[in-house]
This record gives structure tokens, sequence and C-alpha cells, in this order.
């Protein structure tokens, strides 16, 4: 009965020990390092973990981004919301980084396991017959090994041994053994920095992915609304062009009785018809263009480019009819602002610290080695054997070690550099996103001025046709004129949502809601609203 208890309790534990039992220990371990890790300025802690890991509470389910798709399907119509949504759960390049901080992480316990308790256990039986003597010999054993934060090597042994002799001569029974050694660095590899370096740098890479994540998953979302937005305007210069068909044609129905009444030459009708043609072809392009861009978008949110939607006009026509209040946001706080937040540079300050430590790596290691060690092991049998000395390592060649201190100097040179270089191209893109800013709404203020005028001017020409005061080609000038104005006033509205989600991005106090939305960090000052989605 003891017997079959023993075998079923075996059972149990090399079943619960499969597969899936260590993929969820290497994920709990693995996320339990990243969760101690996470700093709030990270932003939310959400949509880090890769696909098949328990996923974390505020994470975006996946039914509910089936749910949205089919929503989409049925409605017709993306909006930026639900855009985010599903890019963030589906984007596969931000997938990627997150895969990198799994398997970066995986690689740091490894590392850290060499510092722990590692045991091991086994054994061996054996048959033998040689004609003479004939034996069956069984010899399990067990212990661990341990490396110290001090660099000291400390293991131990426990074994047996259990003969029976069949044929022959020998000893016959149990005869146990217990086993201890150390090893203890005096000189080189002797400081706990040493020792714990590649732990230390290992840790240090996670850290690094962390930042990289979090960073990503903001550059992700901007690229997805910025391609909503650029999309967007895209779908209101096909809308342009149908307009300024219409248009044309209207023109052609006033100048055919002008034309019948002689009061107007037919060259001029013709040509009114050959703008139509023109026209016709430009919305033609615009539409497939149009279409591209979609294709793009869904390629980006990380879907098929055969889901079928159109996007939200509302959004567009907001920003029209709301405007856009002029900026006034100081450039020095700004850069400021971006030098003290950014992930990246902080990653790059950090490189610099890590190249200053590998150089007190490399310099400890043209110290002399000088090593204690004793060991000692006793038997049942009564026998003992105990032992104990020292290493010594003199310095007399190393050309190794004196080419790698020299790279690490190196190194830390070019990680000085990095920074400086890091530092001032951030800078320079907060320059240019804030002079992109002020540019566009600039170019906004003066273009929604050019369309008015172009209305205008439209509305008078066509009422100085009707008495024939002027001829089409004044009429046909003054709604190419508008068609222009129309989509450079897009333009420029579009490229002015598009700097400030930029402006936001690259000053860091954009934030990536658990929803896949953006939204500002708190205590940052909105640099306007816009019309903009900034969910509410």
């Amino acid at each position: 009965m003891a017997r079959s208890i023993l075998c079923a309790a075996c059972l149990v534990f090399l079943v619960g020990c499969g597969p899936k039992t260590y993929k969820h220990d290497a994920d709990e371990k693995v996320y339990g390092f990243v969760d101690s890790r996470w700093e709030p300025e990270f932003g939310p802690q959400a949509n880090y973990r890769i696909t098949g890991a328990t996923p974390s509470p505020d994470d975006i389910d996946i039914d509910q981004v089936e749910r949205i798709e089919k929503s989409v399907s049925e409605t017709g119509i993306l909006t930026i919301p639900q855009a985010a949504t599903i890019a963030l759960a589906r984007n596969r390049d931000y997938h990627l980084q997150k895969e990198l901080l799994y398997t970066m992480t995986l690689d740091m316990r490894l590392i850290r396991h060499s510092y722990e308790t590692q045991l091991f256990g086994g054994g061996t039986a054996l048959y033998s017959n040689d004609g003479t003597n004939e034996r069956v010999v069984v010899e399990p054993n067990l212990g661990f090994n341990r490396l110290l934060a001090t660099g000291a090597a400390v293991g131990t042994t426990v074994g047996a041994r259990w003969a029976d002799i069949l044929i022959g001569l020998g000893q016959h029974g149990w005869t146990g053994t217990f086993g201890a050694s150390v090893v203890q660095p005096l000189l080189r590899g002797s400081d706990p920095r040493v020792v714990r370096e590649p732990l230390t740098q290992a840790e240090r890479n996670a850290l690094y992915q962390i930042r990289t994540v979090c960073r990503f998953r903001k550059l992700t979302i901007v690229s997805v609304v910025t391609l909503y937005h650029e999309a967007l305007e895209l779908r209101d210069m096909a809308q342009n062009a149908a307009r300024h068909v219409e248009a044309l044609q209207v023109l052609a129905t006033r100048v055919e009785p002008l034309v019948a009444a002689g009061r107007l030459s037919d060259e001029e009708l013709a040509q009114v018809r050959q703008e139509i043609l023109r026209a016709r072809d430009a919305q033609i392009l615009a539409q497939k263009e149009y279409e591209r861009w979609l294709d793009l978008l869904k390629i980006t949110m990380g879907v098929p480019p055969t889901m079928e939607f159109d996007l939200d006009v509302q959004v567009f026509e907001s920003w029209k009819t709301q405007g856009i209040p002029y900026p006034d946001i100081p450039l020095d706080e700004a850069v400021e602002t971006a030098l003290i937040q950014r992930l990246d540079l902080t990653n790059s300050a950090d490189a610099v610290i890590d190249a200053q430590r590998a150089v007190f790596v490399a310099k400890d290691a043209l110290r002399p080695g000088l090593n204690i060690f004793a060991s000692a092991e006793t038997r049942t049998d009564g026998e003992r054997n105990v032992a104990a000395g020292a290493t010594l390592d003199l310095p007399l060649d190393r050309v190794a070690e004196q080419d790698s201190y020299a790279r690490a100097l190196v190194t830390l040179n070019q990680r000085l550099r990095e920074y400086d270089q890091t530092a001032d191209t951030i800078r320079m893109e907060v320059r240019e996103a804030h002079r992109k800013l002020l540019e566009t709404a600039q170019r906004y203020q003066v273009l929604s001025e050019g369309v008015r005028l172009a209305e205008q001017r439209v509305e008078s020409t066509f009422e100085l046709l009707s008495y024939a005061r002027v001829s089409s080609r004044r009429v046909l000038t003054a709604l190419e004129h508008l068609y222009d104005a129309r989509n450079e006033a897009a333009d420029a509205l579009t490229d002015y949502a598009n700097a400030t989600l930029n402006f936001y991005r690259d000053t860091e106090v954009l934030e990536v809601r658990p929803d896949g939305m953006w939204e500002l960090r708190p205590g940052a000052v909105a640099l306007t609203q816009a019309g903009l989605p900034v969910n509410e």
C-alpha cells in the first residue's frame, strides 16, 4: 500500500512539472521582475505582456478587440479610439518589443540563477560481470553549489554507495559520504561589485527594454493617429475634388445658354467641358490615394487590408468649425521638459554609468589573483580527508586584460558622446516640433482666410457671368483657386493636428491609456484643444 502511494505521488509530481508549469513559472518570474522595476513615469502598467502570458488587470482583452472589429464591420466606420485600441492589441512591431522585453528578462533570470543556490542530484546504477567478479552497484548523490557576493564559491555533496557482490570479492552494503568545499578570492574578483556585474548589467538591460516598450507604445499610437489624420485629409481632398466637379458642371449649365445666345464663344464652353474631365481625373486619383492610405493605416494597426471601413469624418469637420487657437508655448520650457522626461535619454544616461562600471571591472582584472580554498570529506566507514591551501596568479601576462581595459575606456568615451548626441537630437526634435506647431497654426489661419476669400470670389464671378460681364475663364480661375485653397487649408489643418501630437510625443508629456487612446500626463499643461480627440 505504501509503495502504491509513493508511486502515485511520484507520478503526480512528474505530471505537475510539465511544460505548461515551467512556462507559467517563467512568466511569473519575468513579470514579477518587470512589475518591480516599473516606475510611475513609465505610464500605465498595462498591455506589456506577450501573447500566451497571463494578462495584467488593465490589459486590452482580445475579445474586446474582436467586438470592436465586428462593430466596425457592421457600421462601416472606424473611430480614432477604436483604431488606437486595435493597434495597441495587434500592432506587430509593438508585439516584437514586448517579446524582446520577455526574452531579455529571461536572460537576466538565467544570470541571476548563477548567484542562487543551485541544487543537483542524481545517481548511477551499474551491473558488471568480468567472468570473475559479478556485482551490482548503486550510487545516489545530492548537493548544492552557491556563488556568494564576495566571490566565494561554496559547494556540498552528500553521496551514498550500495554494492551487492554476487560473485567474487568486494565490500558489501551501504557506505555514505559528505563533502564540502569553498574557494574565496582575496584580490582579483573579490569585490562584490565585480562579482555581481553580470547580474547588474542584465537587470539594467531589462530595465532599458521596459523603458523602450513604454516609449515605443507612445510612438505606435502617435503613428496610428497621425495616419488616421492624414487619411482624413485625403478623404477631404477627394470630397473637394467631387465638389469641384459639381461646381464645374454648374458652370457648364450657366455657359451653355450664354453660348447659345451668342454672348460667349463656343471655345469657352469647350474649355469648361475639358476642365470637367480634368477634375474628374483628379477626383479618381484622390479617391485612390485615400484608399491606399487606408491600407497603410490597416497594416500599421495590424489588421488585414481586406478589412473594409471608412473613417469618422466628423473629426475633420469639428476641426474646421471650432477652429484652432494660436499656441503660446515657451520653447525653453518645452526643451527642459523633454530632457527631464524622455525615456530614451534616460537609457542613454544609464549607459554611461554602465560603461563606468565596465572600466572598474576591467581594471580589477589587472590585479593579481590570490585565492584560498578548503575542502573536507567524511565517510561512514570512518575515512576522512581535509585539505586547505592557496593559489597565486601573478600579473606577469596581462595582455588580454590590458586590451579589455583599454577597450572599456574607449567604450566609456563613446557612451559619453552618444549621450551628448541623444540630448542634442532631442533638443533638435523639440525645437522642430515647436517650430512646426507655430508654423502650421499660422498657415491654417492664413489659408482658412484664403478659403473664405476664394468662396466670395467664386460667388461674385458667377454673378457677373450671369450678366455676361466676365468670361467663363474668370470663373474657371476662381473655381481652381477655391479648389486649391480648400486642399491647402485641409493640409495645414492636418499638419497642425499632427504637429500637436508630435510635440506631446517629443516632450514626453503624452501617455497611452490602458484602452490605447492617448492623453496628457497628469500635471502637463495642454498646448491646445483644437477639437482634437484628447479623450474626455
